[in-house]
């Protein structure tokens, strides 16, 4: 008998883009990705359902698994079955190739009887995006806050951990996801650094703690330079949002606010196409289950 295990991520947003400056920042939130990893007797054979959203491709999927096989000098011995299912809307900004990566990382690697630290779980989700092309900068901010929660601040392109930030009490996450999708690999990122240098004073905002700031002034600026409305987070701040701004690459947009407020920052989004999601912070690590 093969062995099998499942693992759950969460979902993350964005508080810089790291696009534009390859150094980026993000904060866990209470969504998830849960993936359950199948070994089995066909080498090479990975095979994967994503139950939530079939219709979306599982190359990433699919990597993920090889990544970690090839990990363990597995790959010649065993192929898999994985399944994955989540209430993370995919190519909406919202971090559901981070967390998908990350379940499926860790739980091929339980299905192993095998143990990785934490980084290196995240590395090997990071690389296989590479792998599967579905990111430009390897999402590295947004892999460490779904896979170790809080506020995380990074150097992605040396893929290192700047900075932990404790996330405040009290506040409440808010997301308007409109119903086109967006994929990070067709973004424009000749394009999007020409703002490098307004992203840079985003990122030592959050150096500084001034996180919501850095949100809203990133959202802003990646909203002007990608076509998107920005009056949507301005609607949002307007309605008493903490701090409002485009999440990744978009189209979603991410409002943060005091628990008084939800009912109306929520009314602000609802005169927007799309559906409002409600989310926590979260501060739990991924884990097997």
């Amino acid at each position: 008998m093969t062995g099998q295990a499942s693992a759950v991520a969460h979902g993350a947003a964005t508080i810089v883009n790291a696009m534009a400056l390859g150094k980026g920042a993000a904060f866990g939130v209470d969504l998830f990705t849960k993936a359950k990893v199948e070994l089995t007797e066909e080498p090479t054979v990975v095979k994967a359902e994503i139950a939530s959203d079939p219709k979306e491709s599982n190359v990433l999927v699919k990597k993920t698994v090889e990544r970690v096989l090839q990990r363990f000098k597995m790959e010649k011995r065993f192929g898999a079955k994985v399944k994955t299912w989540s209430n993370i809307p995919i190519a909406k900004g919202l971090k559901s190739s981070s967390a998908a990566a990350n379940a499926v990382a860790l739980a091929t690697t339980a299905a192993l009887g095998k143990t990785l630290d934490d980084l290196e779980i995240i590395n090997l989700g990071v690389d296989s995006a590479f792998d599967a092309k579905v990111t430009v900068t390897g999402a590295f901010d947004d892999a460490c806050a779904s896979y170790l929660g809080g506020i995380i601040v990074t150097d992605n392109l040396e893929r290192k951990i700047v900075g932990r930030l404790a996330l405040p009490e009290d506040l409440v996450v808010l997301f308007l996801v409109p119903p086109q999708k967006a994929y990070s690999a067709d973004s424009n990122v000749e394009r999007l650094r020409t703002v490098k240098p307004l992203v840079q004073v985003a990122y030592e905002k959050v150096l500084g703690g001034r996180f919501w700031e850095a949100l809203t002034l990133n959202g802003l600026i990646y909203s002007s330079v990608s076509g998107y409305d920005p009056s949507i987070a301005i609607d949002a701040l307007a309605a008493g949002a903490v701090a409002a701004g485009l999440c990744g690459k978009g189209p979603a947009v991410t409002a943060v606010t005091t628990k008084d407020k939800v009912d109306s920052v929520k009314a602000a989004f609802q005169k927007f196409d799309g559906i409002v999601l409600q989310a926590r912070f979260n501060k739990e690590k991924a884990t097997v289950i």
